[in-house]
């Protein structure tokens, strides 16, 4: 994906990884795991998982670490999801174009439509973890393929 970045667009390319949990993350995922809306996958997810930066595909992808999830829950409180916006959410990553990632307490994720989290307007995007790393993937394959960053 990085082979040609720079040569197109005339700057080095950032981050673009998959990061594993160290002690720190996975002592933030356990902290995280007590806060009683954590949806179950997000708990195993951020116990392998530190975190996920593709600065370079389309405007960027990011699923945040353990840590500053639960900093953000402790400091702004939960994010209103669901069809009715009373179940609550924790705000998990964005798109890298101001547009956040929400997990609900049934798993579901949640991208907003705008990039202010007062009132959010959401739209559903994945079922679980598992079916939005399954976009992020589709996407980072289409991007490498044709420069095309997905739906996300």
């Amino acid at each position: 994906m990085t082979d040609e970045f720079e040569r197109r667009h005339g700057f080095a390319p950032g981050a673009n990884e998959v990061r594993l949990a160290d002690h720190a993350d996975q002592a933030a995922a356990r902290a995280l795991a007590q806060v009683s809306i954590v949806p179950a996958g997000l708990g195993t997810f951020y116990d392998s998982i530190g975190d996920v930066t593709w600065s370079d595909v389309g405007n960027g992808y990011f699923i945040d670490p353990a840590a500053d999830v639960l900093l953000r829950f402790k400091q702004y409180d939960a994010v209103d999801v669901g069809a009715d916006q009373k179940d609550d959410g924790l705000v998990i990553g964005s798109n890298g174009g101001g547009l956040s990632y929400v997990a609900g307490p049934s798993g579901a994720i949640y991208r907003t439509r705008t990039v202010s989290l007062d009132e959010p307007e959401l739209d559903r995007v994945a079922d679980d973890l598992r079916q939005l790393l399954e976009l992020l993937e589709r996407s980072l394959t289409q991007f490498v393929a044709n420069g095309e960053p997905g739906i996300l």
